[in-house]
C-alpha cells in the first residue's frame, strides 16, 4: 500500500480515536486508575491504599488496648502491604474489594522487644490476618472489623 493510501485510512482513524478518548475520558470512573487509592465502598473521597496509617489500638474481646508503641500500616494499590506490629517490622500481601480488606500470611522480622510489646504486636497479628475485615474510613480515621466484632484502629500518619 501506498504512503498516500496509508494516510487516507490512518487519518480518520485517528480522529474516531481521539474523539472516542475524548468522550470517554470526560466522565467520572467508578474506580479511577490502577494506581489511584482504593476507596471504601461507599465513601470513595476517603481511600484506604496509599496512605500511611498509625495504629492508635486494639479492641478484642470488647476490651481496648492502646499501641504500647509506633505501629504502623500500609496498603499499596498493588497489593503491597507493610509496616510495624509494634515492635517487629511485616509484610504481606493484601487484597481489597470495595469494603473488604484481606491479608496474606505476615513475614515479619524477629525481634524481642518488652513483654507489652510483644503482647500487642501478637493479637494484632492475629486480628490482621483472622479472615476478611471490614474497613470503615471517617475524618481521617480507619477502622478494621473481623467477623468477631474484634477491631483495629487507625488513624492517618502525618508527613514527615
Amino acid at each position: 500500500m501506498n504512503r498516500y493510501k496509508q494516510r487516507m485510512i490512518l487519518a480518520p482513524a485517528a480522529a474516531v480515536l481521539v474523539a472516542v478518548s475524548v468522550a470517554c475520558g470526560t466522565g467520572k470512573a467508578d474506580s479511577g486508575p490502577v494506581n489511584s487509592p482504593q476507596p471504601v465502598a461507599g465513601s470513595p473521597q476517603q481511600p484506604v491504599t496509599g496512605i500511611d496509617w498509625r495504629v492508635d489500638g486494639l479492641t478484642v474481646g470488647g476490651t481496648t488496648r492502646h499501641a504500647p508503641a509506633v505501629a504502623r500500616l500500609r496498603i499499596d494499590a498493588d497489593g503491597k502491604a507493610a509496616g510495624n506490629l509494634g515492635c517487629n517490622q511485616f509484610s504481606a500481601r493484601a487484597t481489597v474489594h470495595g469494603d473488604r480488606v484481606t491479608f496474606g500470611d505476615l513475614r515479619t522480622t524477629r525481634m524481642a522487644c518488652a513483654p507489652e510489646r510483644m503482647d500487642f504486636e501478637r493479637a494484632l497479628a492475629r486480628a490482621l490476618t483472622t479472615g476478611t475485615l471490614v474497613a470503615r474510613t471517617d475524618h481521617g480515621t480507619l477502622t478494621l472489623t473481623d467477623g468477631d466484632g474484634d477491631r483495629v484502629h487507625l488513624s492517618r500518619q502525618s508527613p514527615g
